[in-house]
């Protein structure tokens, strides 16, 4: 019988392969203890289920089933059983799966949706105890399935990335909803400025459709007046006026270190400042009493409402739209994604090192180059001046001194 065949037998959905393993133990166990270690087994499926975000999980989900398909369709068991070299069928998987074949699209797709799709059907392998047939013995993505997405990459149009917004940008919106002095665009006019400073993903200061995302909230607000540290409550407003240290602290945010804190100072402009845009959070949230769970984006407006990313996108573009020339930028350009490109952008202008950026955006490799465009005049002006300077240089002989 073919593995595959055993999840109709078992009544197994095809999506949760890994239960086949759990199957086993329950027919090798002592019938009176089937119930109770059925249970435990259920919930670490669900444990380990936990330990990725719910849309990759159900991408996976999607993605072995498109592969079930794909090998019965060829009379070939799912599992590979007997068969010896799966990678032809792994290329051939890819390759329709490229062109849009059997994507869930239903439209050819770039090289990096090509790997992810192979690395599902891998790791799917790799939950049930077996090897992954994507690798060599060493561990290595089998050359083969290396050469052929290393040419999808090569055919793949120019990526499309958000370009980071100059701060006058970002201010000028800002002052803009400071105007209008509504609790809305008082909240837009906040996280427009916490999102640029703290290098923040869109989902941690604003509302959006993942419901796994983690936004900060009031209790994870600090406030300092030097080494003096408050309570966001219980602080006077006289005290709140002499803050020069805000700090977020990270709880399961992604990349984030749990219990860690990043801080930022004053910027020393009175608006554009994260000081000052988190305590006007603060301010608007404990004057409605809200709980310290409150995420930072929300306020109240008769009743209480929350800033959503396309909220901050679109005062984003519109602000685009009047000042983007002067700074080569057009609305399409940009999203509210831009801000962390953004703050990076600025660091990096100012010629901070890159291991502190990478530091303050929690990016763990070179990852955050991609989102730095050397298209920025202040880093590439003044270069050629700089080479001109640097260029003459001797070195070292490296021939044999013969005696």
């Amino acid at each position: 019988m073919f593995p595959f065949l055993r999840l109709i037998k078992y009544g197994v959905p095809p999506s949760h392969p890994t239960l086949i393993p759990h199957q086993a133990i329950l027919e090798a166990c002592d019938p009176a203890q089937r119930t109770d270690l059925a249970a435990e087994l259920q919930l670490i499926r669900q444990t380990t289920q936990a330990g990725i975000h719910s849309s990759r999980r159900a991408a996976n989900d999607t993605t072995w089933n498109l592969w079930e398909d794909f090998c019965v369709g060829l009379f070939i068991d799912p599992e590979l059983v007997d068969i010896d070299d799966p990678i032809p069928l792994l290329q051939l998987f890819a390759q329709r799966y490229r062109r849009g074949v059997i994507a869930p699209s239903g439209a050819a797709v770039r090289s990096r949706t090509v790997e992810g799709a192979l690395r599902a059907v891998g790791q799917a392998f790799s939950t049930l105890g077996c090897v992954d047939p994507r690798l060599t013995a060493s561990g290595k993505l089998d050359i083969r399935l290396s050469r052929q997405l290393s040419a999808y990459k090569k055919e793949d149009p120019p990526p499309h990335r958000v370009k980071p917004i100059p701060l006058p940008i970002i201010g000028y919106a800002a002052d803009m909803c400071r105007l209008a002095n509504t609790p809305y665009s008082n909240a837009i006019a906040d996280m427009l400025l916490l999102g640029f400073y703290f290098l923040l993903r869109p989902g941690e200061y604003a509302r959006t459709t993942n419901t796994e995302a983690s936004p900060f909230r009031l209790c994870d607000a600090h406030l300092m007046i030097n080494d003096r540290r408050l309570h966001p409550y219980q602080a006077t407003q006289a005290e709140l006026s002499r803050v020069n240290f805000v700090g977020l602290e990270f709880t399961n945010q992604k990349n984030g270190v749990r219990g860690e804190i990043v801080g930022l100072g004053v910027s020393g402009h009175h608006t554009w400042c994260p000081v000052q845009a988190l305590l006007s959070r603060i301010r608007h949230l404990r004057t409605y009493n809200a709980p310290m769970t409150s995420p930072l984006y929300l306020y109240h407006d008769c009743s209480w409402r929350y800033i959503d990313t396309t909220a901050l996108t679109s005062q984003l573009r519109l602000t685009v739209a009047t000042l983007g020339m002067q700074y080569g930028l057009q609305p399409n350009d940009i999203s509210v994604r831009s801000l962390r490109a953004s703050g990076a952008m600025a660091l990096l202008c100012a010629r901070v090192d890159t291991d502190t950026i990478r530091l303050l955006g929690r990016w763990r490799s070179d990852e955050m180059l991609r989102y730095l465009h050397v298209q920025s005049y202040p880093i590439v002006a003044p270069l050629a001046s700089r080479m001109l300077h640097q260029g003459h240089f001797s070195l070292i002989p490296n021939h044999q001194i013969r005696g």
